[in-house]
Parts: C-alpha cells; sequence; structure tokens
C-alpha cells in the first residue's frame, strides 16, 4: 500500500517491530497523529479463534468520546412512555417499521421489546446490513427500557470477531488523555476474555494494537492486556 509523505514521516518516531507498554503505545499515537481532524483512536485485537467460534458482546467504556447516540425503539404502547423517559430519540412500532422499511435509518442504535421481534425481524435486509438489527446477544431485545438506555447512553458498545478472528474497535479520540483511553481499552479487553470460548486451547488473545484513524499501527505488549 502506497503510504503518503505525512504517514512516512510520522513512522518514523517509532520502531514498528516493538512491543511498547499500553500508556506508551498510546502516546505515541497521540504523537503520531497528523490530521487537521481530531482522529479516533481504534483497537484490534488478535484472537485464536476456530472458523466456528465467535466472539461478541457490548461493553461500557469508562469514559465516552461521541456525542450521545440517536436511540430508536420499537415497542408497544404500553411501553412508549417508558422508552421516552428514558431518552429515545424515536419511539414506535408499525409506524417506525415501516419507515424503516422505506430505507430510513437516521439512528445509531436500535432497540426492539421482544414483543416486537417477530415484525423488527422483517427489516434485516436494511437493518442488518448496517449493523442495527436488535439482538438479545448484545443487550438490545430486551423489556428493560429504561436500563438498557442508561447504559447505551452511558457509552455501550457493540463488539464483534471478524471472519479473521479480529475485533476492529473505536475506544477514544487523539485529544483524549492517553490513561483515559488505555482505560477504555482495558474495558473492552476485560469484556473479551469473558467471552472466551470453552475449548479454545493455548493463547487467547494473540496481538493487539493501536492507532489512529490515519496514523501506523502500534503493537501493545500482550502481557498487559492478561
Amino acid at each position: 500500500m502506497k503510504r503518503g509523505k505525512k504517514y512516512k514521516e510520522s513512522a518514523k518516531k517509532y520502531n514498528p517491530v516493538n512491543n511498547y507498554e499500553l500508556v506508551e503505545a498510546l502516546t505515541l499515537v497521540k504523537s503520531m497523529a497528523y490530521a487537521k481532524f481530531d482522529e479516533t483512536v481504534d483497537i484490534s485485537v488478535k484472537l485464536n479463534l476456530k472458523k466456528s467460534q465467535s466472539v461478541r458482546d457490548t461493553v461500557v467504556l469508562p469514559h465516552q468520546f461521541r456525542g450521545e447516540k440517536k436511540v430508536l425503539v420499537f415497542c408497544k404502547p404500553e411501553k412508549e412512555k417508558e422508552a421516552q423517559e428514558a431518552g429515545a430519540a424515536f419511539v414506535g412500532a408499525d409506524d417506525l417499521i415501516e419507515k424503516v422499511k422505506g430505507g430510513w435509518t437516521d439512528f445509531d442504535v436500535a432497540v426492539a421489546t421482544p414483543d416486537m421481534m417477530k415484525e423488527v425481524g422483517k427489516l434485516g435486509m436494511v437493518l442488518g446490513r448496517k449493523g442495527l438489527m436488535p439482538n438479545p446477544k448484545t443487550g438490545t431485545v430486551t423489556f428493560d427500557l429504561k436500563g438498557t438506555l442508561a447504559e447505551l447512553r452511558k457509552g455501550r458498545v457493540e463488539f464483534r470477531a471478524d471472519k479473521t478472528g479480529v475485533i476492529h474497535l473505536a475506544v477514544g479520540k487523539v485529544s483524549m488523555e492517553p490513561g483515559k483511553v488505555a482505560e477504555n481499552i482495558q474495558a473492552v479487553v476485560t469484556e473479551i476474555k469473558r467471552k472466551r470460548p470453552v475449548d479454545v486451547k493455548g493463547e487467547f488473545i494473540q496481538t493487539v494494537s493501536v492507532a489512529s484513524s490515519m496514523g501506523p499501527g502500534v503493537w501493545v505488549a500482550i502481557r498487559d492486556q492478561e
């Protein structure tokens, strides 16, 4: 891959084969960011998984770094007030289902009560492609709208391993203190370890790297995450 001049200059600040302590790695990422905007800090975690295994869950990050999420709630009329009082941006049933069916997805997270999933499930072509389909595994199919929306507004995010066994997740902004981004990463890694399949043999977390949106990746010493 051809790299630009700014990227190459930035990459001179570190050794690409070294494994760095977490805060040190994040400090390097911060120093190597060169874009005019506040770049996002991303983590990539390579897991030891078989093709038949998957890792997927949610985690509440200790330090928020994005604006408040717009949450849509599919629910019956008797739950609408709870959803609205909990801070949902959009609440409804058949009316919202029809709107989404037409291609509207101006929201960040979709939550549904279990009694709505028969109809919501028909929106797979729209919601599934954008990763917005409510799912019991990520806590977005629930009758506890108050508790769920409180966590989502605090910064609950979903993570999942892709087909190659890698989890990619945004964990902060370059403008944040490295220590706070480190705490977000530690929360993520703790949850990933909890989802370790029982039949995994050997090292579960194989590599961890951090990078800004435009900058080079920095390897993190695995022992810091174990």
